[in-house]
This record gives structure tokens, C-alpha cells and sequence, in this order.
């Protein structure tokens, strides 16, 4: 964590389940400060709280700012001194965006466009960007906010000196227990005596843990060119084989009741596209994308175009690693919040 020391860290989204992974990491190196900015003070002031009593010695390094990345001006408000950010605010529902796509519009775009802008003229020195899957081939409001949020990245990336501000983004699929998701809906449906509800069994997802998206930020951090996309290599599960593994782990004789699929939703997930396969860069346990830094001179596409392509073919959630049930259960039995749950849960079921 050297490149952090003494350093000031701007989380975006801050409340959410990724800034609370980032504090329980970094609180405990040397650190100089961690900026929480989000638009909600009820979630701020738990935060504070569980800080406050779980890590009493670094507590005072997390400072907290209200504001809303739709609103540029607060988003200055809180760029002061920032040597590093990690934007992770979004509005991430697949349903709600697909009723309201503007307000994705709005907060996933704009905000976006305002968090750069605003790092760029206090000369923010490096700044990651948190996207998903969905944004690659998307189908819904949601991943095709997500997408024109990676375009803006890019293109925001080619206006500014690399040497002064570096900008990237990462893209990553289901995060296990984050805020939302669906793993801590299926633990409250079985605490309440109700079955499982699944939209659609064989639907494949990448799944990953919270430790892992912290990674993977980092790894982009550490590894970035700007204008860079990086991709990790999660593996993933169909729904029904997750739902088991949950079940298992629960309640064996929960009923798992099929509901069908919802608004918006795909039937599997891609992290890295054809496209994106013909510039990918391989580094093990990471896929980069680097930006397409051509100019807008269109005459020379006319004459003459790219004669090779990389061999990589599009990266998704049916030809990645496929886990089964024993395989989904030890990955879950390694989190933190599963352990909890699971203890919180002895002889009650």
C-alpha cells in the first residue's frame, strides 16, 4: 500500500457495500485519509457509527461529504487536496433504471462526466471507475447507461495529460452479498419461512466477492494506462446452482419457486466483447482493453485497415469457469457475511 501512504482517497458511492470493503482494507494501512461522498446521510452516519466502534485507532481518517454527482458543484466541493479517486456511485437496479432511465442517465453519465471534470481541474492524480458487465452488449437502461459511461471514460481520458491525471475503468460482474443483491434476499426468505425465488434457473452469472472487486480496482490502479478497461477472470454459476448452494448452507428443505425473468435481464453476462478481443491484453488473471487512441481522420479507414487481430473470442458467463454446487458453497462459506449469517442463524431453523 505504498502508493497510498499519506495519501487522499475520494470514494464515490462511499455508503455502498464496495467503499465499505475499500474501508476495512485501507484503515488499516498508512493511509492519509479516506473522503466517503454520497448523497445519503442516514447511510453516512451508520458508517461513522460502525467505524467508530469496530476501528476506534483509524476512525479519524474517513471523512464524510453530502453531495450528489449529478450536482458538480458538490462534487468540487469535496476534490480539495484528493490525490486518488474511486468512483463507485451509480444507480445499479436493472428494474428501476428500466423505468426511470433517465435518472441512470443522469447520475451514471452525467455524474460520471462531473466526478472527471472536477478530478481534472484540481489535478487529481489517478482515478478509477467502477462499471459492470451489463454495460458490455447491453440489453437494459441500466448496462447501456453503464456503456455510455465507459465511452465518456475514453474519451475524457484522450483530452487530459496522462502525466497530470490518469483515468480508468474496471468491469466486473455480480459482486456475492453486496448491498442489493440477491444472496442476502434469499437468507431474509428463508429467516421469514418463505421459499427461494429465482427468476430463471439456468441463467448464468459471474459471481465474485467483495475482496475480489477491491482487487481487481486495485490491480487497475496499479496497472493502468489511461483509457484503460481491465476485466477480471471470475468464474461463474447458473442461478439455480447459487439458490442450491444457499439452501444448503440454510435450510436443505427450503423450496426453490420459479418466478420468471425480469425486466431487462439477459440470460448470461458479458465481461469482455468480440470487439474488445481484437485489442484485449492478456496478463494472467486479467483481460486489459486499451483505448483506441485513432484519431478522427476517417480517410485512412477508407484505404487501408488493422490486417491482424488478437485470437481472444468474447468473454461471458457461459464460456467462462462453470462452478457447481460444492464449488458455490466454498466460496460463499469464505465470506464474512455468510459466516455472520450462519452464526446469527444457529437453532433458530
Amino acid at each position: 500500500m505504498s502508493l497510498f501512504s499519506d495519501k487522499t482517497l475520494l470514494i464515490t458511492g462511499g455508503t455502498g457495500s464496495f467503499g465499505n470493503a475499500v474501508l476495512r482494507r485501507f484503515l488499516k494501512t498508512d493511509i492519509g485519509e479516506i473522503r466517503i461522498f454520497s448523497r445519503d446521510e442516514k447511510k453516512q452516519d451508520d458508517m461513522r457509527h460502525e467505524f467508530q466502534a469496530i476501528m476506534p485507532q483509524a476512525s479519524d481518517k474517513i471523512k464524510f461529504y453530502i453531495g450528489d454527482v449529478r450536482d458538480i458543484n458538490s462534487v468540487k466541493n469535496a476534490m480539495y487536496g484528493v490525490d486518488y479517486i474511486f468512483h463507485a456511485a451509480a444507480l445499479k437496479q436493472v428494474p428501476s433504471c428500466e423505468y426511470f432511465p433517465l435518472e441512470a442517465v443522469k447520475t451514471n453519465v452525467i455524474g460520471t462526466d462531473n466526478v472527471l471534470t472536477a478530478a481534472i481541474e484540481s489535478g487529481v492524480k489517478s482515478i478509477v471507475c467502477l462499471s459492470t458487465d451489463k454495460a458490455a452488449y447491453p440489453v437494459n437502461a441500466m448496462g447501456t447507461s453503464k456503456a455510455m459511461m465507459e465511452k465518456v471514460i475514453v474519451a475524457k481520458s484522450r483530452t487530459v495529460d496522462p502525466e497530470k491525471t490518469k483515468i480508468c475503468c474496471t468491469r466486473y460482474g455480480n459482486v456475492m452479498c453486496s448491498r442489493g443483491s440477491v444472496i442476502p434476499l434469499w437468507i431474509d426468505q428463508i429467516k421469514a419461512g418463505n421459499p427461494i425465488t429465482i427468476t430463471e434457473p439456468e441463467m448464468t452469472r459471474f459471481i465474485m466477492s467483495l475482496d475480489e472487486a477491491v482487487d481487481l480496482v486495485l490491480f487497475a490502479f496499479k496497472n493502468c494506462v489511461s483509457g484503460d478497461i481491465f476485466v477480471q477472470k471470475a468464474p461463474a454459476c447458473t442461478i439455480r446452482v447459487l439458490a442450491e448452494a444457499v439452501k444448503q448452507l440454510f435450510a436443505p428443505e427450503t423450496e426453490i419457486k420459479i418466478i420468471g425473468i425480469r425486466h431487462g435481464e439477459k440470460m448470461y453476462e458479458t465481461l469482455l466483447t468480440n470487439e474488445e478481443c481484437a485489442s484485449a491484453i492478456d496478463l494472467g488473471d486479467f483481460y486489459r482493453v486499451p483505448a483506441d487512441t485513432r484519431g478522427l481522420n476517417y480517410d485512412k479507414y477508407v484505404k487501408s485497415g488493422d490486417t491482424t487481430r488478437n485470437l481472444l473470442r468474447k468473454f461471458d458467463s457461459n464460456n467462462t469457469e462453470l462452478l457447481d454446487v460444492e464449488q458455490v458453497k466454498e466460496k460463499l462459506l469464505s465470506l464474512e457475511y455468510i459466516q455472520n449469517e450462519l452464526k446469527s442463524m444457529e437453532g433458530k431453523l
